[in-house]
């Protein structure tokens, strides 16, 4: 398929699920121009906030590859992620991303992901989130384990 296709099926999942009550939506993922997966945006039917339509595909063509490693593969979304989706792309190692609306599409119709940039660029203590170190010291104990392990995977 060509990318376009696969484009068009990232916008047809979108339309597809609001008709069906969810978000407006959906992601595919592909290899060699053939569809892995796909995912659409199920964060209210599934009460999970995480329930977005790339991290949704993700997931899918992982456990269909079965891999954490999705390089060689591409994603097509209906709309240019947010913070998360876009963070779960990086850690997937998708290759390229092809979006079709903008984030400034997406905040014109009340999906506005603007003030999770701006917090990430503050430190801890002056976010929204109220948030505080504790207990480091135990905390490093799974990070010196995970040092010395000599069979780990990395990713």
């Amino acid at each position: 398929m060509t990318k376009e296709e696969l484009m068009r099926k990232a916008i047809s999942l979108s339309v597809r699920n609001v008709a069906d009550g969810g978000g407006p939506f959906g992601a595919v993922v592909a290899r060699d121009g053939e569809i892995v997966s796909t995912g659409v945006n199920r964060v209210t039917d599934e009460h999970d906030p995480t329930s977005h339509a790339e991290v949704n595909a993700i997931r899918e063509a992982c456990r269909k590859l079965g891999t954490f490693d999705l390089s060689g593969c591409e994603i097509y979304t209906s709309c240019e992620p947010c913070p998360m989706c876009l963070g779960a792309i990086y850690w997937a190692r998708l290759d390229r991303m092809y979006y079709g609306n903008t984030k400034a599409d997406a905040a014109a119709i009340g999906f506005d992901d603007a003030f999770i940039y701006r917090e990430m660029e503050l430190s801890p203590e002056n976010r929204r989130l109220k948030s505080e170190e504790c207990l480091h010291e135990e905390a490093l104990a799974a990070f010196a384990a995970w040092s010395l392990k000599p069979d780990r995977s990395e990713y």
